[in-house]
This record gives structure tokens, sequence and C-alpha cells, in this order.
């Protein structure tokens, strides 16, 4: 379990390392994670390997995580109350713009599959 741990620990902190070395807007856990996700893969990993046994003891405390965001909110429930406005109207409007991100992916792609000779209902 450790030294799953450390895996994990690693990788996060390579990946916040490149993020800063390179200035990049990702945040350095995502590029952490990509990093170990290649690593994996390339080596092959099975499901008996302490980096996967670690990450799914993890995952099965997920959970857990929320807390502190949840004693943020009610920690500052008096300012988001003051911004209850605009904190709706970005919410609302950025659940729009994703929902039409989505929509417009998925009708590109349904185009793109079914140019193709031999896929799709257009054939």
């Amino acid at each position: 379990m450790t030294r799953g741990l450390t895996w994990l620990v690693g990788f996060q902190l390579l990946g916040e390392l490149v993020s800063r070395v390179l200035d990049l807007p990702v945040p350095g856990p995502i590029i952490g994670m990509l990093l170990l996700f290649v690593v994996l893969r390339r080596r092959g990993t099975g499901d008996d390997a302490p980096v996967v046994r670690a990450s799914t003891a993890v995952l099965r405390h997920l959970q857990l995580l929320f807390v502190p965001a949840g004693v943020g909110v009610v920690a500052y429930l008096g300012v988001i109350g003051e911004h209850a406005l605009a904190i709706a109207v970005a919410l609302l409007g950025s659940w729009l713009l994703g929902l039409a991100a989505v929509g417009w992916t998925t009708q590109g792609l349904e185009r793109l599959l079914n140019r193709r000779p031999g896929t799709g209902a257009a054939s």
C-alpha cells in the first residue's frame, strides 16, 4: 500500500513540477495523472499492482474528500448569499454552454462518422 501511495504522490509531484517549469495552464495533478496513465499503459500493469491497489483504496473513501468543500460552503454561506444571483447566473450559463458544446460535438462526430463509407446509417 505504501509503495502504491508513493507512486501516486510521486506522479502528482512530477506533474506539478512539469506544470510549473513549463508554465502550463493545466494543474499539476492532472499532468501527473496523465503521466501515470501513460506509464501504466506502457508497462501493462495488472490489477494486482501496488499502485492499482492503493488507488482503489483511495477511491473507496473518495467521499471524505468532499468534506472540506462542504465545510467551506457552510463557512462562507453569508458571502454566497450576498452573491447568490451572480452565482446562479454563472452556474446556469456554464451549464448551458457545456450542454451546447456536448450537443455540437455529438452532431459533428455523427456527421464525421456518417460520411465514411461502410459506417453509420448513411451507407
